[in-house]
Parts: structure tokens; sequence; C-alpha cells
């Protein structure tokens, strides 16, 4: 289908590849068409194929990333037929449809495809699905090609699946469509000149780009196109070009996703007569659309894409360095109607830097949808679909997990009603969860429009009270706000119920949607804490900042600390009526100020406390378990053992380590052990400090078996009886074995050396001072061996004290020799 002959269409580029690819569409189910940034294959291409045979009077669905994309390939293609839109050629994006019996091709957006082939998986009337810009690769682009080519394969096999790009590896996705036909279009882009004018980061961003459009304008002729990373970024550079910009020749024009369509259709029109047009666009305007009259390019080098951070839950906007595709697909731009010039911000150098390609989203971005989705679709396993890039296990499993939680998957996976009815409802899955169960009361068109603000940004102003947010919204006459409206009215008459009941909150339907974002005050005024442990905040001077309770639909900011972007106050009663089942208690005991226990109880949901009750006087039964579990807790360190039984402790570890028939009385085996031994001591006992020591050495006593009981002081007695008849505590922790500290003068005519079961002891012999003179477990080797060197140095030092020659057959002493001796 040339274009008429009235119309003044250019002989574009891509008209010399249509033969290769209409001859493999009209031999294979699927090919890939590789075409530089200008070649026409988005507008012309859908026009060619549409009378060939295969097609037989069928409709083409033309896949684009972006809504503007999609309204303007529609446009034009309309236009090449002299058409409006509506007629052969039509478009749907999420607000806006414009279709008829008569449409042809149908121009959609990524998302609405997926609508489309899960509401019908065999694409009845459709003879070809063009996936457009394939490069860009979003999670919605992989999942439609890969329900497409699971569509193909077992219910239309006379479907025909193209997918068109500028950058991408075609091999690799030839390979995935059964190694179809890969077509080139090598194109004729115009020359492109590139200045790097080097980066100052003692500058913002913005004013480097207003620096280096004062120069284009100065050195170049004709428009300008400005990359910037996002619309903070495009407005603050607007701002100061109105206020330096002398020239009434330059008209601004801002471009980016959420900017009112007639706006958007002005930014990509031809200026007027006699003026120049700069155009300041985020990466919307990187492919599919050709902006009129612009020959230069400035590019920040830097786009704003979502990441998801699945310890948050959030999916937060990080400006990032772009990749080498991008950065030429940018340069392109220049390029494309005539000899044109890039400058970009940056050093040459730091071109080799970049990355060769973008990362998918599908491997950064909250899966949740994706795995609503596949359940629909019927496949539990992502593997059973032929993904370009397979979505990672881990998040996919976090994905499956909130399903579950939201009830729209059962634990095996499997669809629920109410997973069905949500996945009916074109939001994600959240806010379709949110919808449902306001309709319970009668509140779904109350809770579409809050969807509507929470996924149409800026939609009703920037106010950070969802209250205020939807006035403003109800108050909006923008073009914009009256098709946010309509389709907000669309999903709320998807629910089919009209229930009745008490009037939910805002702030409760939020919570419905955002559970682990529900925030309580705390410090300052403006400080909150999120279910999650996170901190965030809003401005003190906010009127938000005095509630106590907020349930958060949006955050922003830093990976420590969030600033809340859109929340609404919610009551602490509504909390524990609508998440009871969530809600965990916690009993704990503290000291009061004058050293009184009292018990607390705490009803938390997540990491905040909703609800705290104070017991001056508690249960002795609960006082008990308590105690019991701060010992399992911190240890048996916690207890006020006293010496006698950490004595007896080393005994019976002395004697469990020649014989496991002694009980163990280990940390680890005593706080196991608890209730065979500390639990009834615990009655009536008001704090750990309160029990006696012979007491808890009693306890100790009782895990000895009764056959043992007896054998406890013969085996290993506590005390050893010197030859004096003093009697000495036999330390049975030393890490040389039992162990006694005696006066040397204390074992004299002891020939034989004492041993405790059988094992002997070791002597730490002492002098009068009790000074350590020798350890030993051989006396008889002492007596014999050593002796004389000690009995010399003793002689010296205590010469009123009896150092015989032969002590092993002396008479023991506890005294000195008697005055004059």
């Amino acid at each position: 289908m040339p274009p008429p002959p009235d119309l003044p269409i250019p002989q574009l580029p891509i008209w010399e590849a249509l033969p290769g690819l209409k001859a493999a569409l009209s031999t294979h189910s699927a090919a890939v068409l590789v075409a530089p940034p200008g070649a026409g294959k988005t507008t012309v291409v859908p026009l060619e194929l549409l009378d060939e045979p295969w097609v037989a009077g069928r409709r083409i669905v033309v896949l684009e990333p972006r809504r503007l994309a999609a309204r303007a390939a529609a446009e034009r293609m309309a236009a090449t037929l002299g058409e409006p839109v509506g007629q052969r050629v039509g478009f749907r994006v999420r607000m806006q449809s414009r279709v008829s019996a008569a449409t042809r091709i149908e121009v959609v957006t990524e998302g609405v495809f997926t609508r489309q082939i899960l509401a019908d998986p065999e694409l009845a009337g459709v003879a070809c699905v063009i996936f457009d810009e394939f490069h860009e690769r979003s999670l919605d682009a992989d999942l439609g090609l890969a329900l497409a080519r699971d569509a193909q394969g077992l219910l239309r096999e006379d479907l025909r699946i193209l997918v068109m790009s500028a950058t991408i590896d075609g091999a690799a996705v030839a390979r995935l469509l059964n190694d179809s036909p890969v077509i080139e279009s090598l194109g004729r882009a115009h020359p492109v000149t590139t200045h790097y004018l080097g980066r100052d980061d003692s500058l913002r961003l913005e004013d480097r780009a207003v620096r280096a459009i004062d120069r284009a304008l100065v050195e170049q002729s004709g428009g300008v196109l400005v990359f910037l990373p996002g619309q903070g970024e495009i407005l603050r550079t607007v701002e100061r070009l109105g206020e330096r910009l002398r020239d009434r020749t330059v008209e601004v024009a801002p471009l980016y996703g959420v900017l009112d369509p007639r706006d958007q259709d002005r930014a990509i029109a031809p200026p007027p007569p006699g003026k120049r047009k700069v155009v300041l666009a985020t990466s919307i305007a990187e492919t599919s659309l050709t902006i009129q009259g612009v020959r230069v390019v400035i590019d920040s080098g830097q786009a704003r894409v979502p990441r998801f951070d699945p310890a948050s839950g959030l999916t937060r906007l990080a400006t990032i360095r772009v990749s080498r595709a991008a950065a030429n697909q940018r340069r392109g731009r220049a390029g494309r109607t005539e000899p044109g010039v890039c400058y970009r911000l940056w050093d040459e150098a730091e071109t080799r830097a970049l990355p060769a390609f973008a990362d998918p989203e599908i491997l950064d971005a909250d899966l949740s949808g994706l795995a609503l989705d596949l359940a629909r679709w019927g496949a539990k396993d992502p593997g059973a679909l032929a993904f370009l890039d397979p979505p990672p296990a881990a998040a996919f499993a976090e994905a499956r997990a909130l399903l579950v939680r939201l009830e729209a998957l059962s634990d095996d996976g499997v669809l629920t009603p109410h997973g069905r009815a949500l996945a009916d409802i074109p939001l994600p899955p959240r806010l379709a969860h949110m919808v449902l169960k306001a309709a319970e009361t009668g509140q779904a068109p109350r809770a579409a429009r809050i969807a509507a603000l929470v996924v149409e940004r800026n939609l009703g102003g920037r106010d950070v009270d969802l209250r205020h947010r939807l006035d403003a919204f109800a108050r909006d006459r923008s073009p914009r706000a009256g098709d946010a409206r309509a389709l907000a009215e669309r999903w709320a008459n998807l629910t089919g119920r009209a229930g009745k009941g008490e009037p939910l909150s805002d702030g409760l339907l939020l919570a419905y949607a955002y559970p682990e974002r529900i925030a309580r005050a705390r410090g300052p005024q403006g400080e909150f804490q999120l279910v999650s442990g996170r901190g965030a905040f809003v401005e003190p001077t906010d009127a938000l900042a005095r509630e106590a309770w907020l349930a958060v639909a949006e955050l922003g900011g830093r990976e420590r600390r969030d600033r809340i972007l859109l929340a609404a106050p919610i009551e602490e009663g509504e909390l524990l009526t609508a998440f009871a089942h969530q809600l965990t208690t916690e009993d704990r005991l503290e000291e009061s100020g004058g050293g009184r226990l009292r018990a607390k109880r705490l009803t938390r949901l997540g990491r905040l406390t909703v609800r705290e009750t104070v017991d001056d006087n508690p249960d002795p039964t609960l006082i008990a378990a308590a105690l019991a579990e701060r010992v399992r807790a911190e240890g048996v360190a916690a207890l006020p053992l006293g010496p006698a039984a950490m004595a007896l402790r080393q005994r019976l570890a002395f004697l469990r380590a020649g014989d496991r028939a002694w009980p163990d009385v280990s940390d680890a085996a005593l706080a196991a052990r608890l209730d065979d031994w500390l639990t009834p001591l615990l009655t009536g006992v008001r704090s750990l400090a309160a029990l006696k020591p012979d007491a808890l050495e009693g306890a100790l006593r009782s895990l000895v078996p009764w056959d043992l009981q007896p054998r406890l002081d013969a085996e290993a007695p506590a005390r050893w009886t010197a030859p004096t008849g003093n009697s000495f505590a036999i330390d049975y922790g030393a890490e040389a074995g039992p162990l006694v500290e005696v006066r040397v003068q204390e074992v004299y005519g002891l020939g034989q050396h004492p041993t405790v079961a059988g094992t002997p002891l070791t002597l730490s012999l002492l002098s009068p001072a009790h000074r350590p003179v020798q350890t030993t477990k051989d006396l008889p080797g002492f007596w014999k061996g050593s002796w004389k060197d000690v009995r010399a140095d003793m002689r010296g030092r205590y010469p009123r004290h009896l150092w015989p020659e032969d002590p092993a057959s002396a008479e023991p002493t506890a005294r000195a020799k008697p005055r004059g001796t």
C-alpha cells in the first residue's frame, strides 16, 4: 500500500526492506526487522502489510512502548491514508481509545495488549501482532511476546508475529521465535557532528543544559531537542530559560509522560512559521517519534528509570547513565531529516564506559502483575513460556507471596475467585485489591479515583494529603483529568458489586493496597515509622505531620529515609478491626520507677506498636513465664547462682565426662530443661534476683537421677580432708582437673597421692602466706625430688615454721613452731 501520490511522503529507507519482509512473513509465522531510527518502520510497515494475502481482511495490532508514541503513530498512518484516526487506523491507550468497526490497524500500548490477549487468548480477528521498538525491553513487551508466542503455538498457527527494533540483537530474538528470519534495513541517516562539552559537576544539570542551549541557538540553525532525565529537571530548565531567553522567535516546549496529551502534541508539532523550537524531553523522545524541524540534539546522558526494591516493597525512580545504544538513538534524532549536530554533556572518554544496552525491565521490576497475569494464563511457572530473559526466581517468588497475602492466589499458586476478579481490573494487583475491597461497601468509585491518582503521576496536583488531591482531581476540567475520571468509572464498574456498609476512610482504603506502608508518628513532628520499620517523613508544616497514623500510597527519596509523597490519615481503631488477623501480641515485664515489676502487653502490626496496656499487679503465672523466657533469652548467667550451685555444676560436669549417665548441666542443656528444674521456683517470685542461691542449688541437684544421688558425694565429694583434719573445697572446674589449694605443712605425713573418682587430685601447695609453692599430681615424687630446694627456700622465708627433711614421715600441722623453739 504505497502512499497516495497527493501526500508529501518522502521515500523512506524502509521501502528497500519491504520485499524481503513480505516474503518472510508469507512463509514464516514470525520475523524480526532491524531498522535504524528514522527508517520509517513504525508508520510504513503496518500499512504495507495490510493487503498481504495472509492478512485476509483481519486486523493488525501494533504495540508501542508509550501512549504518546501510540497516538502519534496512529495519527501519522491515518494521515497517510487521508483519513481521521479511528477509521482504518485507530489506537487504544490507557485513557483514550479511537477505534471503530472499520479499524484494520490498531496501535496499542504494550500493557493494553496484555489485557487483550488475556481476555482473548486466540486473538480472534487478528492476523499479525507487531512489537515495535522492542529494544526498550519493557516488562509488558516481554510478557506480551511470551503470551503471543504461546498462543501461536497452542491456538493460532496462522498468527504472525513481527518484532521491530533499532538496536536489539536480532539473532537472539529470532532464536526465541523458532529461528525466524531476520531482515535488516540499513537506512539513510544524515551525518551528525558530535561535540563533547564535558561534565562540570559544580553546576546543576539544568544550568549545564541551559548553557548548552544558549550555545546551540547561537552556533546552529533549526530546532533543538534536549534530553533530560525527568520532569523536575525539565521544569527547572524551562524556568531558567524563561528568565534569560530574550529571543521571541524561540519557543520552549516540555515533553514528558504525564503531560496533558494536547501539550504533548504541541511539543512534537512543527514550529510556527518564523520560529525555532526547543523541546525539553525525557527518554520518551528517544524512539518512535519524529519531532519536526529538529536538527540539534543536546544529551544529558541520563535517564530516570523505575527500580524495584524487594526489601522495602517500593519501586523507586533511579537516575542512571544511559546505555551506548540509547545515546546513539538520541544522537540519531539530529539527523533524521538533514545533517545535524549533537552536543553531549560529558567527556568523550566516558562514552566507552557506558553499558552497551540497558537492562531489561523484567530484571528489576515488581513482578506481582506478571505473576498474576501468568496465573490467569494458567502458567504457574514462568519457565513454561518463552522469555528472552526469564524473571529472577527470588523476585518472582516474592511476587507470588504478595498475591497470596492479597488472597489472589492459593498457597499452591492457583488463581482464586478473588484473584480472577482482581485480574479483570486493569490495575496493579494492590490497587485492584483496594478497589474490590471498597466495592464491598459501595465505595468502588472513590477507590477507583484513588487508584487513578496513584497510577497517573501528579494528577490532582502535588499535595501530599490524598483528600486534597481527590478534591483537586474532582475540580480539574482538563482533558487529561476528564479521561482519568472516565477510566476510574470503568474500573469501578468492572467490580460488578454494589455493596452497602459503613464507609471506609481513604486511609483504610490505601492501607488495603499497601499494608506495609502504614505509618505511626514518632519523635519530632513530621517523622513516622512504617510497618516495615523504615523511617519516613513529611514536612513539619504539613497538616499530615500532626496525625498519629498515616496510610502511605507513595514514597520517594533515599534508601534509609523516605519522603511521604501521598498519604491519608487512618484511625487506630480501623487498624485494629481491619487488620486483626495480622496483629501479634507480646507480653513483657519491666521494672517501674520503684523497682516493682509490672506487665506490659504490646499489640503490634509488623514493627509498629498499635496498642499498649500496663498492669502494675501482673498475674504471678505471667511473671513466672516472663522470667523463664528471660532466662531462655539471656542464658543461665541471668540467674543468681551461688558458689555452691556453681560448684555442683562443675562436679556433675566432671562426672559426666566419664559417664554419660550423669545429667548434662551445661548452659544450653539447662536452658532447654527450665521447666524441669527452674519453673517450680518462679511461682510467687517478682524477679530473678529474688531467687535464693540454696534453692537454685537444690533445684540443680534434683536433676540427678535418684539412683545416682548416693554416688554423687562419694565419687565427686565437694571437699577434701587433709591429714590435719581440715577440709578444703575441690575445684572441679580447674583446667588440669579437680584441684585443691592447701598449705604444704598440712600434707606432711601423706605418703600416697589422693584421688577423686580414680583421678589424681591436683594439689596446689601453698606457703604459710598462702602463696603458690608447687603444683603436683605426684606428692611422693615431690617429697623425694624438688622438696629439697623448696625446703631451703621456705626455711629462709618462714623460719618459725617446721620444714622437715623427710616430710613424708613428719607430723602434719597447721601451726607455726611455738615461740622459743
